[in-house]
């Protein structure tokens, strides 16, 4: 068997991709442990793969000594000099132990388990350095087998994992299907999986548009932020570093074929390709299409967006669910507030009076300061003294009395609120003004059917009394005759 040891262990080299030399040390590294574990822990032994004879050689190392003491360690002078002539007291010498096929069965079986334990290592190595260099990469394979939940990927030379946190909703997969998914991690560890992938990922969606834009994989177009809800809609901001090249364009291709390849790939999932620019008023437009911006307030030092829309296109900037808001908002990496035109409106001017309630201001006064920016009794408040006595031209004595007013005010407001309360469910004066008049035509149409029901009851009391009168006249005519 071992004469067919040196075959056996190129063809498991060639077939695994395990390097020859990682292969012999495993197998001799099994055979010294199988020898220690037969002949004893305290020998000195040294297992070496012969490749001539294809054999595994065991040698053993002991001490010349005079009177032998440890027969594990120690040689009598007299059997070194058989081994070598010129051997003498306190040398080292070697000499080659029994044939490793009689080792026997245990020791055998040790050695195996060893083996294998090596293979699987020099295995996991292989892995790792051939998919170490392609993590972020799109890879395909074929869905081999489903473990609690989660996808086992025949990649070829391997196996990898797609979790039931990378997956898509609402899709389901068959034993044999083919499956394409980005390698999201690429691990070095014995207990864990070591390729695991991810069709969730917003990678993916970069890694799919590059494979179908050839300008992406030129540079000319590139995809500056994702947002993504996986299986239902997806925002991707694209710029072109090319004047003569449209971005969106590129990206949607010839009756939007690109685009169409990605969405077929991602099951139906929904994607709205939004041009990138570095001014958010404009992106902020561009990524709440198809709604119609009308204005918007942008606050740098918050990050904060107050995007005015058209009454009407309220619902369709939201989106169902807030979802086109919410995928924005990631895209951006802005907080956006959301109203109408009408709500806006409302909102300014509750804020405006807000400024000539404060005790000691002018109008003059809270013009100014409305047109640069402090639009409410609480923005005056918060402001700082240096920038409202600026703004107004005052000294800061008064701009510090205004503010302290302003806070005043503010405060007053909030007592006022905290007495009254709001009366638990009470509408609003609209909603009230709805509520009364819907109650006055229930009434008046209440009081309509009493009115009709007491006319109907008297035309029947009159016609009854009519025929009771025709029916006496004719008994009142045959008593005379």
């Amino acid at each position: 068997m071992m004469s067919n040891l040196r075959r056996i262990i190129d063809q498991i080299s060639r077939d695994k991709g395990i390097d020859r030399q990682m292969l012999i040390e495993g197998l001799e590294e099994a055979v010294m442990s199988a020898a220690k574990k037969k002949f004893g822990m305290r020998r000195e032994m040294e297992a070496q793969f012969n490749d001539e004879s294809g054999e595994i050689e065991l040698f053993q190392f002991r001490t010349v000594v005079n009177q032998v003491e440890d027969e594990q360690t120690e040689i009598s002078l007299t059997e070194a000099q058989e081994l070598d002539p010129e051997a003498e007291l306190a040398d080292e010498i070697g000499s080659q132990m029994t044939n490793v096929s009689e080792l026997g069965r245990i020791a055998a079986q040790s050695a195996k388990q060893v083996i294998i334990q090596k293979m699987k290592d020099a295995e996991r190595e292989v892995v790792y350095e051939m998919f170490k260099d392609r993590k972020g990469d799109i890879v395909n394979g074929i869905v081999q087998r489903f473990e609690r939940g989660n996808i086992i990927v025949n990649l070829g030379r391997t196996d990898a994992v797609l979790p039931r946190s990378e997956q898509m909703p609402r899709r389901s997969y068959r034993q044999g299907d083919r499956i394409r998914a980005i390698l999201l991690d690429v691990k070095q560890t014995a207990r864990d999986a070591q390729l695991i992938l991810s069709r969730t990922n917003k990678d993916f969606i970069v890694k799919l548009f590059t494979i179908e834009v050839p300008e992406m994989a030129e540079g000319t177009v590139s995809i500056i932020a994702v947002a993504r809800e996986p299986g239902n809609r997806a925002k991707i901001a694209v710029v072109s570093s090319a004047s003569d090249v449209d971005p969106v364009g590129a990206c949607v291709g010839m009756k939007g074929s690109r685009v169409q390849n990605v969405v077929q790939e991602l099951q139906g999932e929904r994607i709205d390709i939004v041009p990138w620019s570095p001014d958010p008023a404009k992106y902020v437009s561009n990524a709440l299409a198809p709604a119609e911006v009308s204005m918007v307030v942008v606050d740098e030092e918050r990050k904060t967006l107050m995007v005015v829309v058209v009454n009407d296109q309220l619902s369709l900037a939201i989106g169902r669910g807030g979802q086109n808001v919410r995928l924005a908002s990631e895209l951006l990496g802005w907080r956006i507030d959301v109203k109408s035109e009408e709500k806006y409106s409302q909102l300014m001017e509750d804020d405006y009076q807000s400024l000539t309630a404060i005790a000691g201001i002018d109008k003059q006064q809270v013009d100014l300061l409305y047109e640069n920016g402090i639009n409410s009794a609480a923005e005056l408040s918060a402001a700082e003294t240096g920038e409202i006595a600026a703004l107004l031209e005052i000294a800061v004595p008064e701009a510090e009395l205004l503010k302290d007013a302003a806070t005043a005010s503010l405060a007053a407001g909030q007592a006022a609120s905290d007495d009254v309360g709001p009366a638990p469910d009470t509408p609003d004066t609209e909603d009230a003004a709805e509520v009364e008049k819907s109650e006055a035509d229930t009434a008046e149409a209440e009081n309509s059917n009493v009115e009709t029901a007491e006319a109907v009851k008297a035309e029947v009391e009159a016609a009854e009394a009519a025929a009771v009168q025709e029916t006496a006249v004719p008994e009142e005519k045959n008593s005379l005759l």
